[in-house]
């Protein structure tokens, strides 16, 4: 990648911008990125790890075109060490997130059933139950009480478990695996151990429901490897970052709440106006930082032109969806929350064939989650300043660590 070639006019390439791994405290939005924002709709960024740099679209429209078209591969990014966040990049074969068209229906395919409309509908009142036990024992034991621990972690991990259809008798090791891969304490290492244990335990479950009718995400992937239609190997792929899925939930809602808690005028509408409950909802899924920097690249397969500049071909692209959600041209006053924002097509669950395939069961447990526990609490504030909520360190995923409540 020469600088001399990523122009088609003639002026400077946009400079190239280090972008650290930035701690940053509350829902703040990253400096870097909204720096990077003002600079132009396409800019060049370097992160910690792995070689070169990339570009960045920031644009709603630009994000929507890349991520829509297939001149960018993400099954290219997999034999290429592109400049990124994460410190290790070990791709599983059957990765979804890795899969170009027509690999990815073919392995989506293999799991949409568990994930339909249709599907979480059934799923609804047993979520609701799930999450009424959670929330009955932290009544039954009074304030003050830390809302990770007790409710925004365990529901999405035992919930996810019920839908990827862990036997009752497994949760407890399945929990511990997923709570090892997704914390930050323990280094590379435990993690490392958790996730081969994870996956071995992966591998047996579908071999053991081959012949299974089920509609839980285990029996569908037995049947579909005994059918033929994908690999022992592209299964557990398939099903490992679904099982480990529920930290975005646990997260997103810890942000959520914790604006909740501490904008009065964010609490009075929720309480004033249910039937806009959803719209608030989307408003702040649009909102929230939900993760450090940019998540994963994919890779330029011909030359294409975009603002005046050449992408080569085996270029590394990125998008930003945090920065696509705080686009001007299609959110005016983007940062500001805005409860009855109508129209809002955020992009918080991604776009394209990559669209998060969980989508319909995460807004599933973020409602039941902020409706249940502001409704049954309606008291609930902060047990500390908002200034003293810890938030997590050296994370992909941004949120509270700790959520001190009493009520």
């Amino acid at each position: 990648m020469t600088e001399e070639t990523t122009t088609l006019t003639g002026q400077a390439p946009p400079p190239l911008r280090d972008w650290p791994a930035l701690d940053l405290d509350g829902p703040e939005f990253d400096p870097v990125l909204a720096e990077l924002m003002r600079e132009g709709p396409l800019t060049r960024i370097r992160l910690p790890y792995g070689e070169g740099w990339a570009w960045l679209a920031t644009r709603h429209d630009d994000v929507k075109l890349i991520t829509n078209d297939p001149r960018f591969s993400r099954a290219e990014v997999t034999g290429r060490q592109v400049t990124r966040m994460a410190p290790h990049f070990k791709p599983r074969p059957g990765s979804l997130a890795f899969a170009d068209q027509p690999d990815h229906n073919r392995l989506r395919k293999a799991v949409a059933g568990a994930f339909t409309v249709g599907a979480m509908k059934r799923l609804r009142p047993r979520a609701q139950e799930m999450l009424d036990e959670l929330v009955d024992g932290v009544v039954r034991d009074g304030p003050p009480a830390d809302l990770i621990e007790r409710v925004l972690e365990p529901f999405p991990i035992a919930l996810v478990s019920e839908v990827m259809g862990v036997p009752a008798a497994d949760r407890e090791r399945v929990h511990g695996w997923t709570r090892q891969i997704i914390s930050t304490s323990g280094g590379a290492e435990a993690a490392d151990r958790a996730k081969n244990s994870l996956y071995g335990w992966i591998t047996q479950t579908i071999r053991a429901r081959a012949h299974s009718t089920g509609a839980d995400v285990y029996s569908l992937l037995g049947a579909a490897v005994a059918a033929g239609d994908i690999s022992e190997t592209e299964a557990a792929g398939l099903a490992g970052p679904l099982q480990i899925g529920g930290e975005a939930v646990t997260h997103n809602c810890g942000q959520m709440l914790y604006l909740l808690l501490t904008r009065p005028e964010l609490r009075q509408a929720w309480h004033e106006r249910p039937g806009a409950r959803d719209a608030l909802l989307d408003e702040l899924l649009r909102y929230i930082p939900h993760r450090s920097s940019v998540g994963l690249a994919r890779i330029a397969l011909e030359d294409v032109a975009l603002h005046g500049h050449r992408i080569r071909a085996g270029d590394p692209v990125y998008v930003s969806y945090l920065a696509a959600n705080r686009d001007p041209e299609v959110f005016p006053e983007p940062d500001r929350i805005a409860p009855d924002r109508d129209p809002n097509p955020h992009l918080s669950f991604g776009n394209g064939p990559h669209y998060c395939t969980g989508a319909v069961l995460a807004r599933l447990q973020t409602e039941l989650l902020v409706e249940t526990l502001l409704d049954r609490l309606p008291g609930l504030r902060l047990a500390v300043p908002a200034d003293q909520v810890a938030w997590r360190r050296k994370t992909m995923i941004r949120g509270p660590r700790t959520l001190p409540c009493t009520w």
